[in-house]
């Protein structure tokens, strides 16, 4: 599929880079993130082993190769809010849009299930994850803060991000739980709702007095 806007070279490089991702991600699942090594996956991918690094700086990153989707998709959440939703509210309501109208790239409880227990029967991707935590929080620290027109460091921003980036987390690993457990998507996603929806009136209730839960003040 071509990727509208980009030259030929542009093109080929995502391409490349895609075709690398998904023979890793298909090797991870198979035989479990740890026995895979980066020369299996050059092998598999009929590249180089530079290559993949050219791509992928750590083989971790072949993993969680969505990240950057998923901040811009929260960071717009924010940017693209109504005015009348405060930023919080937003990401609320993004998991409800994410659950309702699932997208190809976040199939959330449909195709996920067999990434997070491989994610989980690591180390090294349980490290990344908790890496991945920490810098998403400082991001979205300062978009909340350039937001509200407050410096970086303001500490009720860090503690807005904190807070709802603590509540996505736990809801999306307690409802990988009930669908290992029980195998039901839909109760899944009812439990990652409920729980994105009291971390959020805790934010809220938390942050109240703030541009960050507040429309104005």
């Amino acid at each position: 599929m071509r990727s509208a806007g980009l030259d030929r070279r542009s093109r080929k490089r995502l391409a490349t880079r895609q075709a690398i991702s998904d023979v890793a991600t298909r090797l991870f699942m198979e035989r479990g993130f740890d026995r895979v090594t980066v020369d299996e996956i050059a092998e598999a991918a009929d590249v180089g082993r530079m290559t993949v690094f050219n791509h992928f700086p750590r083989k971790e990153d072949m993993f969680f190769d969505r990240e950057q989707d998923a901040r811009s998709l929260a960071f717009e959440a924010i940017r693209s809010r109504s005015p009348d939703t405060s930023p919080i509210e937003a990401l609320g309501r993004l998991a409800h849009r994410m659950v309702e109208r699932p997208q190809a790239a976040f199939p959330l409880f449909t195709d996920t299930r067999m990434f997070v227990e491989t994610a989980l029967a690591s180390e090294a991707l349980k490290a990344r994850a908790r890496q991945m935590r920490d810098d998403f929080v400082r991001a979205l620290a300062g978009l909340l803060a350039d937001e509200a027109g407050r410096p970086d460091d303001d500490a009720d921003a860090h503690l807005a991000a904190g807070l709802i980036a603590a509540t996505w987390s736990i809801a999306f690993v307690q409802a990988h739980t009930e669908l290992s457990a029980t195998g039901d998507a839909e109760l899944a996603k009812s439990v990652f709702l409920r729980l994105v929806d009291r971390g959020v009136a805790g934010t809220i209730e938390a942050l109240q007095g703030t541009p960050y839960a507040n429309i104005s003040s």
